[in-house]
């Protein structure tokens, strides 16, 4: 027996009603329990963040871009609070800032600043990085800074110089301590 024309709105309108909330359902999360933080282990991160943000600051200070402190600052508590997790492992975080800073100076010059064009870098940039495997989220915070203050090209030195010593020390420091290894993988 056929539907009559009534009949099908009706079933339209409960499939399209399913589908929004399972659509709302989505955005509800899953309840997970967070492992307890040990005190110890987060006073050892906050020690290798505050070496390596001492050292940093005074670089990026000296050489005038203490604006690269924000994104590098993110970057030292990956690889001191996350250093087992994929976007803290040297390749993302040297290869990220520097692609991510490369990629929006470059822009700024041939473009400018504008809002299309910082929207632009940050699309760019989140592309370059999962094409070349360089997944480092305050990398794109250093592309941000780079094309929204206008730094020029001197800014990409701090940067490069900052993120090697991020990991340099992050290496040297994560590994004084039996329960950490740092990093996972170079490559």
């Amino acid at each position: 027996m056929p539907l009559e024309r009534g009949e099908i709105e009706k079933t339209v309108h409960l499939q399209k009603g399913s589908s929004f909330v399972q659509y709302v359902k989505k955005m509800k999360g899953v309840s997970v329990q967070d492992p307890n933080v040990r005190l110890t282990d987060s006073l050892i991160s906050a020690g290798g963040g505050l070496i390596a943000m001492i050292l940093i600051s005074i670089l990026a200070v000296s050489l005038g871009y203490p604006m690269a402190l924000g994104p590098i600052g993110a970057s030292c508590l990956l690889v001191f609070a996350a250093y087992e997790g994929p976007f803290s492992q040297p390749r993302h975080i040297i290869g990220g800032h520097i692609l991510s800073t490369v990629a929006a100076l470059s822009i700024w010059d041939l473009f400018g600043r504008s809002h299309i064009t910082i929207g632009i870098t940050l699309a760019v940039v989140v592309l370059l990085m999962l094409i070349t495997k360089t997944m480092h989220p305050p990398a794109a915070a250093s592309a941000i800074v780079a094309i929204n203050t206008q730094t020029g090209w001197g800014m990409l030195l701090t940067i490069i110089i900052s993120a090697i010593i991020v990991v340099v020390i992050s290496v040297l420091y994560n590994n004084l301590f039996e329960n950490r290894t740092y990093p996972r993988r170079w490559i």
